[in-house]
């Protein structure tokens, strides 16, 4: 399946629906790494491991650079960035699979040249579980 399609939307804490972000142009990984506990024993033969607990990493989004409205998501979640509000969001790829999480966010704009666009890159840090749910 391509990534063409996929959607990011937000909405603040205590919101009903969530207002869709335009200009995604990068989704990133999603999930955890859990840890790998050592838990063996003096008679094993070999180590045994147990999973541990995951960390869930920052998660990266791509947006083309638009900045020419307050509605932008540029100006919006620099707003939440510079308010360190939490907010809601919902990945949406194009089966209809979803992901929701809760995330402060940091705003970074990318640098550019000659015939090189700018963009910026929303990288969240994940305040809550991932919320998954499959396809009808």
């Amino acid at each position: 399946m391509l990534a063409n399609g996929a959607k990011l939307g937000y909405k603040k804490k205590g919101g009903s629906t969530y207002t869709d972000l335009p200009g995604l142009k990068e989704i990133p990984e999603m999930g955890t790494d859990p840890e790998k506990v050592d838990n063996t024993v003096l008679t094993d033969p070999h180590k045994k491991y147990e999973k541990g607990i995951g960390d869930l990493p920052e998660m990266v989004y791509k947006f083309k650079y638009d900045n020419t409205s307050a509605e932008s998501p540029y100006r919006t979640l620099r707003e939440a960035e510079k308010s360190d509000e939490i907010l809601s969001f919902q990945e949406t790829l194009v089966d209809g699979s979803t992901t929701e999480f809760d995330s402060q966010v940091s705003v970074k704009r990318t640098g550019g040249g000659v015939n090189g666009v700018i963009e910026f890159d929303v990288t969240m840090m994940v305040q809550s579980d991932l919320k998954y749910t499959d396809p009808a």
